[in-house]
């Protein structure tokens, strides 16, 4: 089944109230500058360990809450052979198709993911930092399942607690109560109080944290946007490798393995 038109509009619920604010944030970061080409790639290589570019070659993939559109850009190079990219807000699919306008095989439409029209369509589901955003994770996962292909995959990176335990104690309540209710032009300016000293700090310092050492090789700009992302919404979940596999409980050969640079878990399964 495809959908009857390139935009189309969905429901409003809590989970596009934070989609609407990350919608901001790929009006702002809109595109895939030559200086971040490398950063934007070694972040897809993270999220997406231990798979090789040659995986997407040939396969029919769909990027849920595709943003701006940077991680279905690599599929395509790598060749994939359809790619469907979705994301609730539209100024990030107008984001998008501008990211991926010069591939001919792409499609880029506006959905809510609890909400994704598809059946046994693809061989590939991707999702990378969205799913711990959303107000029903089972039911998203429920679509993820019923679009894919019998025998295709689903992948997620989501938001690990393990190393990071004081997110949920310290920085949950700030962004709950306070950062995510913040008028998204002034965050935007505060967080700058963030984002130079941390960025000052890891050009002086040489941190042992391997994600600090991938921070570490990014531009002030580049930084400053994961911060301003972590600000943003009234919804993000920090899960065990327990509560990762929940995700995936009706899914077969399922694998939760830590990234490179061990933040976050890759969660993988198959129809």
């Amino acid at each position: 089944m495809r959908p009857p038109s390139p935009i189309t509009f969905c429901k409003k619920n809590n989970m596009a109230k934070t989609e609407d604010r990350f919608g901001f944030e790929w009006q702002r970061y809109h595109d895939i500058k030559p200086e971040y080409h490398e950063q934007y790639l070694q972040q897809f290589l993270n999220w997406t360990y231990p798979i090789e570019p040659e995986f997407y070659k040939g396969k029919t993939i769909l990027d849920a809450g595709c943003g701006m559109g940077r991680n279905a850009y690599w599929c395509l190079r790598w060749g994939a052979k359809r790619l469907v990219a979705c994301d609730h807000d539209a100024r990030s699919v107008a984001a998008a198709k501008e990211t991926l306008k010069e591939f001919p095989n792409v499609e880029v439409y506006q959905y809510d993911l609890e909400e994704l029209p598809w059946d046994n369509e693809f061989d590939f589901v991707l999702s990378i930092g969205v799913v711990h955003h959303t107000e029903h994770p089972e039911r998203v996962m429920e679509r993820f399942y019923t679009a894919l292909k019998p025998g295709g995959e689903v992948l997620l990176w989501v938001y690990s607690v393990v190393g990071f335990e004081f997110i949920p104690k310290i920085l949950d309540p700030i962004r709950k109560r306070v950062t995510s209710k913040m008028n998204l032009q002034v965050l935007h300016f505060l967080t700058y109080g963030l984002s130079v000293p941390l960025y000052l700090y890891l050009r002086f310092t040489r941190p042992s944290r391997k994600y600090f050492q991938q921070l570490r090789t990014f531009s002030l700009s580049h930084l400053h946007s994961i911060l301003f992302d972590q600000l943003l919404p009234p919804i993000a979940r920090y899960y065990t490798k327990e509560q990762a596999a929940e995700l995936v409980a009706r899914f077969r050969d399922v694998s939760i393995i830590s990234p490179p640079n061990d933040n976050g878990w890759i969660v993988r399964g198959k129809k």
